[in-house]
């Protein structure tokens, strides 16, 4: 189990400009995956009002949840701050190079979080500002604080605070769930595990060395690639059910088909290289790029369709 390093064992806060203070806490917020989780927010809402939602709507939900999101995302980095420090991933992030206190990180992250609810709440409808602190709860207490160190099933469960943001988008529009939400929040639980492990088998021994137990780690690499591929085909059984149940038509049916065949056949061939101690880090990461690309296009294939079918 990797020892919490004190502040000490980190750079001190240097004397810097007040631009790279603010790229500092931007990038706090991890950007990169805030953009994806807002990719699948604006498609379900789309789907869940059968077509395009009211603009302020539409602009206090990506707000509320951006903020959310990048708070988490801080949170994440004050704790994993230590072991930030010695992976060569991670190692350029801001509280690490002592861009700012973990003190002050702390505080950012908690107001953007109270932002966060005060936008949704009042904007959009209390459930989504629940819905939104619960993914953050959850990601910090259950992935972060526990499981990443913990468990080689981390990523796997963790993957659910992910996965909240379809919730968000659906009861932004409807005030409620149902079954189509729920769908779309397991693609991306199943998603998340093959879509992680692909870039945790390009950076196994920076995990290793932190002592994280992410499954290329804990694992042989052909265990590892089996496993990616077995969810990869889960993952689009998975997203053919959805057209049924949401009501989508011929342009979602033909994208679900052809983009899950593409990533299971992307899976394949990091299976079919993998060894017991080796992988095609080519193949993984082509994989990673992949993954990003596949759920983009699932969900606007999503919104394309409800918008062709209701003219």
């Amino acid at each position: 189990m990797p020892r919490r390093l004190g502040p000490v064992t980190l750079a001190a806060p240097l004397s810097r400009s007040t631009s790279a203070t603010v790229r500092g806490y931007v990038a706090l917020t991890k950007p990169r995956i805030i953009e994806l989780l807002l990719v699948t927010t604006l498609p379900t809402m789309v789907v869940a009002n059968r077509g395009v939602p009211g603009l302020w709507l539409v602009i206090a939900t990506l707000v509320g949840g951006t903020l959310a999101a990048g708070g988490a995302n801080a949170l994440n980095m004050v704790y994993d701050r230590d072991i930030d420090a010695v992976m060569d991933r991670t190692k350029n992030r801001p509280l690490v190079t002592g861009v700012m206190t973990p003190r002050a990180a702390a505080v950012f992250a908690f107001g953007l979080e109270g932002l966060s609810f005060l936008v949704l709440a009042t904007f959009v409808n209390v459930l989504s500002a629940w819905l939104a602190m619960a993914a953050t709860a959850f990601y910090v207490l259950i992935y972060t604080m526990w499981l990443k160190r913990r468990s080689k099933q981390n990523i796997v469960i963790g993957g659910a605070a992910g996965a909240v943001p379809v919730l968000i988008g659906w009861s932004a529009v409807t005030n409620n769930l149902s079954w189509t939400p729920v769908l779309l929040f397991a693609v991306i639980f199943i998603w998340t595990p093959p879509h992680f492990w692909a870039l945790a088998v390009r950076y196994r021994d920076d995990y290793a060395a932190a002592n994280v137990p992410m499954m290329p780690v804990v694992a042989s690499l052909r265990r590892t690639t089996l496993e990616i591929l077995v969810y990869s085909v889960v993952l689009w059984m998975v997203t053919m059910w959805i057209g049924p149940v949401a009501h989508l038509g011929w342009v979602y049916a033909l994208s679900a088909t052809v983009l899950g065949g593409l990533f299971t056949f992307y899976s394949w061939r990091l299976y079919r290289h993998a060894r017991e101690d080796t992988a095609d880090v080519a193949e993984a990461m082509r994989l990673f790029h992949f993954s990003i690309t596949y759920l983009t296009a699932l969900f606007v294939a999503m919104a394309v369709d409800v918008l062709v079918h209701s003219h």
